[in-house]
Parts: structure tokens; C-alpha cells; sequence
């Protein structure tokens, strides 16, 4: 975490910000934090309306405490790739993992879509999730099938038919399609609900005013993520050295063009 862990006179400060409704960025500022560090803290602790400092405290050095014991003897982390500071790349998963939560994923499901994304891959079989995040292969289930329902995994089977599960660049591009036809349903509801009601008056305007702003807006989000889909696939540099585990080596080349 930048600038070490947080202390216990400063989680007293956050929970006082949030009772005064002070915006995260305002907290941060006032404890010479990025906003990424409060923002970590509060949603892994109970979120704005139920963050207590002590909890949180204490949750924290129980999380410490248990991975002292997971790595018993002081047995190093597992081997990064690119030469990485491990403890970097696991605080950094769980920065992504909260911005993923306030986006409005819930927290396991969260953990796994900062998981898929912080590997060379972007795929991992159930056990290779579960191992990594230290639940259990049900809990890994019932986050997959809530990701592929929005689009944000996909599943894919190796040549030893064991399945995977995968983030890669299309995805994006399918969520974003996804969420603007998300729009379809209300659109047509309104336009039903302004003939019921009667064009003109004041709730059939709302509903058709409220149609027509969302039906530009979808119209405008998939003309963007046609045009810019190509950026997707788009190689901005060559990684500097070779995956130091095999684990996150690319299984295979990049086709051609990409």
C-alpha cells in the first residue's frame, strides 16, 4: 500500500470522514493518501455505512496473520513474471479488485475478475482460482457463471480438455455492446407506457424524454466501440523478457495481424 500500512488513528479518521459525508478523495487529502488506498480500505471493510475503524483494524491484521501462516518459514511468494515484485502485484490485484467493487461487482466476483486480469494469460482453470484466491472451487463456480452472464469471462477448453477461464481483448468490446442494447428494454417500455398515458402530458413526456436520451446514447456507445475496437488489438510494446513461469507463459502466439 503507498506509503505503508494504514494505522489505527488513521482508519479513526476515515470512519469520522465518512460520518461527516466527506467524499474518499477528501479523506485521501486530508490523510496525504491516494484515494485508491481509502477507497481499498472502506469497501473491504463494510463499505461507507458500515465501516468501524477498529474492525477494520483488527480484520487487517488477521488478513496478515493468515498469510504469515500460509507461508510458513518466510517461504517466498510465488515467482513473478518479468522480474515483478510480488507483494506489488498482489496489492495492485487488490486495487483492481476494489475498483471492480465500486463499478458494482460483487466482492467475490470482483476477486476473480482481478485475478483473470493481473495473469500474462488471462485464463485459469477453477483450481488454479481457487488456490490463488484461498476459496473454495463452489465459490469460484458461482463467480464465473455471474461473470459470464455480463460478458466479462468466457470459457474455453485446452488440448487436455480441462476449461478455463478467460478475460481477453473482444471482451471488452461484448460487455460494452452489451450494456448499451441493455437500454433496448426500457426505451420500449417508455415508448408503451407514453401511448398509455397520454403524449403531451407531463409523466408521458418524462418517460419519452427519457427514451430518446437513451436511445442517442446507446446509438453513439456501439458507433464508439465499432470504431474503436481495433485499439483492442492493438500491440503497444514488446515485453522486455520472458515469462519466468510457465504458469503465465502464452500457451500460444498472437495470430497474425493482431
Amino acid at each position: 500500500m503507498p506509503g505503508g500500512r494504514l494505522t489505527q488513528q488513521e482508519r479513526q479518521q476515515i470512519a469520522a470522514g465518512l460520518a461527516d459525508g466527506l467524499a474518499y478523495a477528501e479523506i485521501a487529502r486530508r490523510l496525504d493518501r491516494p484515494t485508491s488506498t481509502i477507497t481499498r480500505e472502506v469497501m473491504r471493510n463494510g463499505g461507507p455505512a458500515g465501516y468501524r475503524a477498529d474492525l477494520a483494524h483488527r480484520a487487517t491484521q488477521q488478513r496478515t496473520h493468515r498469510r504469515r501462516q500460509a507461508a510458513p518459514g518466510g517461504s517466498p511468494a510465488r515467482p513473478q513474471p518479468y522480474g515483478r515484485d510480488a507483494e506489488a502485484v498482489r496489492d495492485y490485484q487488490e486495487s483492481l479488485t476494489t475498483v471492480f467493487m465500486t463499478s458494482g461487482l460483487p466482492k467475490m466476483m470482483a476477486r476473480v475478475l482481478g485475478c483473470l486480469y493481473t495473469t500474462d494469460t488471462g485464463r485459469l482453470t477453477a483450481s488454479e482460482l481457487a488456490q490463488r484466491l484461498n476459496v473454495s472451487p463452489a465459490s469460484i463456480s458461482k463467480a464465473i457463471t455471474f461473470l459470464e452472464g455480463l460478458d466479462l469471462v468466457r470459457r474455453e477448453r485446452d488440448e487436455g480438455r480441462r476449461e478455463r477461464y478467460v478475460v481477453d481483448d473482444d471482451l471488452w468490446y461484448q460487455a460494452m455492446i452489451r450494456s448499451a442494447r441493455a437500454n433496448d428494454e426500457f426505451i420500449e417500455s417508455a415508448r408503451q407506457g407514453v401511448a398509455i398515458l397520454g403524449r403531451g402530458t407531463p409523466a408521458a413526456t418524462r418517460l419519452e424524454n427519457a427514451a430518446r436520451f437513451l436511445d442517442f446514447v446507446s446509438e453513439a456507445l456501439i458507433r464508439a466501440a465499432e470504431q474503436g475496437r481495433e485499439v483492442l488489438y492493438t500491440t503497444s510494446e514488446t515485453p522486455p523478457d520472458a515469462p519466468a513461469t510457465a504458469a503465465d507463459a502464452p500457451a500460444t502466439p498472437p495470430p497474425a495481424g493482431a
